[in-house]
């Protein structure tokens, strides 16, 4: 396909040159399948543009770096989390230990490293796992852990600008690790103030805990509303005796 480059549209998709400036196209561009455009650059500015926008980087190591806005979005709200009562027991554990922000490196490095029965390889890439470091060590990047007999048993990672988080991947090595995981990372979500959680495509696991569709129109409206917002100060700290099922 030719493309044409300085972001002018061609067949619905834009050229991002990798020395211009973080600046993306419309998203109401995107091809039916949420495919925006390609090129660009893994930088902590380019990537805060991008999800302020509703676009994230999603691609593989034989391809260029790619940029997706899909319509509709799959989004949580926080308080409309349903934890299904097969999981309660689960999540009432106490040999689970939840930690956040405690081992980013090892969370992103483990999805990468992961298999998944649905996937041929992985799409963190090694220049993913760097971009995405040097965004928690910014600030907008966090992980949560979850440990079991002293040993990681699960994680997940993502983005967050304002009151919303943007979830990225999630791993597991023990059986149920990533559900407990999630249901403590939205319940924490909801006790520090955040509105809207992004979680980019729409699956049957997410839908059981309550995630809905959103059109792209709307799901922009809301990082209109709630990205200039802040979470509470105390953000990413778990507080002493919290437990997400109380």
């Amino acid at each position: 396909m030719a493309l044409r480059q300085h972001g002018i549209c061609h067949m619905n998709l834009y050229y991002l040159p990798p020395d211009g400036l973080p600046v993306f196209p419309d998203p109401a561009h995107a091809g039916a399948e949420g495919l925006l455009a390609f090129g660009g650059r893994l930088r902590v500015n380019w990537l805060t543009n991008a999800y302020r926008h509703g676009i994230f980087p999603w691609y593989d190591e034989n391809s260029p770096i790619l940029w997706w806005s899909p319509d509709p979005r799959c989004v949580l709200l926080p308080e409309e989390l349903h934890v299904p009562k097969s999981l309660r027991r689960q999540v009432n554990n106490p040999a689970w230990k939840i930690s956040v922000d405690a081992a980013f490196a090892g969370v992103i490095r483990s999805c990468a490293k992961t298999p998944r029965p649905d996937q041929d390889g992985t799409w963190i890439q090694p220049e993913i796992v760097f971009a995405y470091e040097a965004l928690h060590r910014a600030g907008y990047a966090h992980s949560l852990e979850v440990w079991r007999d002293g040993v990681m048993a699960g994680g997940m990672y993502g983005v967050t600008l304002g009151q919303v988080f943007f979830g990225e991947s999630m791993f597991f090595r023990v059986s149920d690790a990533s559900k407990v995981g999630f249901v403590w990372l939205v319940r924490l979500l909801t006790l520090w103030g955040y509105r809207l959680i992004d979680c980019q495509q729409v699956t049957h696991h997410l839908m059981r805990f309550g995630a809905v569709t959103m059109a792209r129109k709307e799901f922009l409206d809301r990082l209109d509303e709630l990205v200039p917002q802040h979470p509470d100060s105390r953000a990413w700290r778990i507080p002493e005796g919290f437990h997400p099922l109380a």
